[in-house]
């Protein structure tokens, strides 16, 4: 999966979980749930879905460092390079 398409995934879910808001106007290190105004149970449905769509799984102790978008972007690529290589 390429980063465009993790970012445009990120994006669709951030909708569906917050649809009023324009996550497309997040910069890279901007922080996702005080630029979207993210209550904590939101992020947590987002990060789920997230999961389920990426199909990756993510630790509870990792949430802390994937708060910004190019944190998160390249936590979700490192743990898909990490899937490949296992499956490899």
């Amino acid at each position: 999966m390429k980063q465009d398409e993790i970012k445009a995934t990120v994006f669709r879910i951030l909708r569906s979980i917050a649809p009023d808001t324009s996550p497309e106007q997040l910069g890279p290190d901007d922080n996702i749930r005080r630029t979207l105004g993210i209550d904590s149970f939101d992020y947590l449905q987002f990060i789920i879905a997230l999961d389920e769509a990426i199909d990756i799984q993510t630790a509870e102790e990792d949430y802390g460092k994937i708060e910004t978008l190019s944190a998160l972007l390249d936590y979700i690529s490192a743990k898909k390079s990490s899937a490949r290589l296992s499956q490899g």
